[in-house]
């Protein structure tokens, strides 16, 4: 049974906050590869920054995507990742053409559910890691809205409410789906 759910979708629409909820109730969590990369980039004054070499950091964000499933192996129950591989690979082919995402998709699968945030202006905010804005992020929204469908993932777009209220909503279409059919 894949225990892997991707918590997906528009840049700034409360995935972090949802998976630190998560973590509270006990559940396994990975960060934003991206954000990590970020961070670290930043400390050690490299360009695998988004606004300096996109590709690059994309490429190094397929790689710790990577190394967080082949880690999170070893948990037990569900693991909630902050994006991940899809994300990363999906932004690369955008932006350079290089068709990774059908073969990192395929032999690298989460579970079959995918949770995207949408949109969602008010709580929308740029700083320090993300600097893009509201219209870029709803163009990387759109490309994921798309992407995990044609790999065969089924999308369950997160409502606008408390982060409590998308915590239970999450848990709750987990047990539901794991009811009804296998999962992949």
């Amino acid at each position: 049974m894949n225990r892997f759910v991707v918590i997906s979708g528009c840049s700034g629409g409360g995935k972090s906050t949802l998976l630190s909820e998560l973590q509270r109730r006990g559940h396994a969590v990975v960060e934003e590869p991206g954000r990590r990369i970020i961070l670290e980039e930043q400390c050690r004054g490299g360009r695998a920054v988004p606004w300096i070499d996109m590709a690059v950091f994309l490429r190094r964000a397929i790689e710790v995507a990577l190394e967080d499933r082949a880690q999170a192996r070893r948990n037990a129950g569900w693991t909630f990742f902050d994006r991940g591989l899809i994300d990363a690979a999906a932004a690369l082919e955008a932006l350079s053409g290089e068709s990774l995402l059908d073969t990192l998709g395929q032999q690298h699968r989460y579970h079959a559910c995918v949770f995207l945030t949408p949109p969602w202006p008010a709580i929308y905010r740029q700083d320090t890691e993300r600097r893009h804005d509201f219209e870029a992020a709803l163009l990387e929204y759109e490309r994921l809205r798309r992407a995990y469908p044609a790999l065969g993932y089924e999308i369950s777009v997160l409502p606008e409410c408390s982060v409590a209220e998308r915590a239970d909503f999450v848990l709750e279409r987990l047990e539901g789906v794991s009811m009804l059919r296998p999962l992949s």
